[in-house]
């Protein structure tokens, strides 16, 4: 899913990207968190579906920052309303984690979510395939082209750790990977 991994040579970005660069700056990420309406309690402690979005910040936390998961900023919204969306169009997100997109006999994306980027997803819903399905995956700004690509790649890698039974005292077996150029590195 990486690509050409034996290549030691990185490709170099097509595009500058803003949202790291001020990732750089500041010394964290913000991260929104989608929770259900009737959601009670702290988000970093829950063990479903919230939490798993939380691993995911935190996973993208240690991604930036030199396995460093504790560099982000968690703000959580409600699954029902469009606030996130608008955080994450306004930058007040840098990322948005439990991106819930509904999608009913095909792939076309909804005219109102125009201008965002959905990573591949890493959960899927219950629902059968006759009334659509759901699925959820990190979501960012759709003009960063070079921080989508870097969010899709950790999400990547999580799945590939999941399929090759890689967890924290292998990680050393997970291929390094240049293909986002120098970029990312700081």
């Amino acid at each position: 899913p990486f690509g050409n991994v034996e290549n030691g040579a990185g490709a170099e970005p097509a595009a500058h990207s803003l949202t790291l660069e001020k990732i750089k700056n500041e010394g964290f990420f913000t991260c929104g968190v989608t929770v259900p309406d009737d959601f009670e309690g702290d988000i970093t402690r829950s063990d479903n579906l919230v939490g798993m979005s939380v691993d995911y910040c935190r996973t993208l936390s240690a991604a930036m920052f030199i396995g460093d998961s504790e560099r982000v900023h968690f703000l959580d919204f409600t699954d029902t309303n469009n606030s996130s969306v608008v955080a994450l169009a306004n930058g007040t997100l840098d990322v948005l984690v439990g991106g819930r997109n509904q999608q009913e006999f095909d792939f076309e994306t909804s005219p109102s979510l125009g201008g965002l980027y959905f990573s591949t997803p890493y959960f899927y819903g219950n629902e059968s395939a006759s009334n659509g399905v759901s699925f959820y995956s990190m979501v960012t700004r759709e003009d960063d082209v070079l921080f989508a690509s870097f969010v899709n790649c950790v999400v990547m890698a999580t799945i590939y750790a999941q399929e090759n039974d890689i967890q924290k005292h292998k990680s050393r077996e997970m291929p390094l990977i240049s293909i986002l150029g120098s970029e990312i590195s700081w």
